[in-house]
């Protein structure tokens, strides 16, 4: 099994996420396993611009006040066996 870096669960998959994104200059940096839920949650609060300048860390992802209650309630969630 496999854990998300970010909220800490076991899954049976996860993705690759730069910690800065490849059109901000980090094609060739370090990278997160995330579940596909965290992923996409990312993506889909911060722009690109704003992860590169804030949130180039799990710590600082984690940390997010725009995360917190996302973060809570995923956790709580269980995981599908695929």
């Amino acid at each position: 099994m496999l854990h998300c870096e970010l909220c800490g669960r076991e899954v049976a998959r996860t993705s690759k996420h730069h910690l800065l994104p490849k059109q901000k200059g980090g094609k060739h940096t370090t990278t997160v396993d995330l579940c596909q839920p965290c992923h996409g949650t990312i993506h889909r609060t911060f722009t690109n611009a704003e992860l590169a300048r804030r949130h180039t860390t799990i710590e600082s992802l984690q940390n997010a006040e725009e995360m917190a209650v996302y973060l809570e309630w995923i956790r709580k969630r269980c995981v599908e066996r695929l």
